[in-house]
């Protein structure tokens, strides 16, 4: 079995996903098959931590791993649209190493691209989790990681005009992604959640770029 993500943690109060549209009970939002379980502040701002099914090791160049044996989440509807996690974002000051540390604990990976991105990272690698793509990043100049690190998420949504509609003034200018016929348009800092989010189209191709 390749590994699948089960839970998210990530240090915001459940009032800030349920004012940016989010369907949150108790402290757990969940995003198609993966749970998102908000502990409030606490340490660094952002994900501080996931856990996965079937990975040969939880020594992953950094990322706060444990193991989790769960069935996949049921997931919910959102005000907001989302119906899914696209993507995942890790950053790594060392592309090569991570990438090499996640195929030995039997990620599933699926191509490395190098090229620029809006980002200003010139690499990226990509793995199938289950219904969510982990997306690897190389650090741009400037971002200083010591390791890698859980950094954003990418999430689905239905109509991507409906949810810039609905999320106002929040939300960045929708426009083209890197992968062909699809949009992404990205959470504006002042809507208060700490990990990196933007919203993407559907598209036919969800590999990766």
């Amino acid at each position: 079995m390749r590994p699948t993500i089960d839970e998210l943690v990530v240090t915001d109060e459940p009032g800030s996903w349920r004012g940016t549209g989010f369907r949150v009970d108790g402290d757990c939002c969940e995003a198609g098959s993966v749970r998102i379980r908000l502990e409030g502040p606490g340490g660094a701002r952002g994900i501080a931590r996931w856990s996965v099914r079937g990975a040969r090791s939880l020594e992953l160049d950094g990322l706060d791993t444990t193991a989790s044996e769960r069935e996949p989440a049921a997931g919910a509807t959102h005000p907001n649209g989302v119906v899914a996690i696209d993507h995942l974002v890790v950053m790594t000051p060392d592309l090569d190493r991570t990438l090499g540390v996640l195929r030995d604990a039997g990620f599933d990976f699926r191509r490395l691209r190098e090229a620029p991105t809006p980002g200003g990272s010139r690499r990226q690698a990509f793995f199938r989790m289950g219904e969510v793509i982990l997306e690897l990043v190389e650090a741009p100049a400037g971002v200083n990681v010591a390791h890698a690190r859980l950094w954003g998420i990418s999430f689905l949504v239905a109509d991507l005009d409906a949810t810039a509609a609905f999320l106002g003034h929040l939300l960045g200018t929708p426009r083209d992604a890197v992968q062909p016929r699809r949009r992404i348009a990205t959470l504006r800092r002042e809507a208060g959640l700490g990990p990196a989010i933007a919203f993407m189209s559907a598209g036919a191709d969800r590999s990766g770029p």
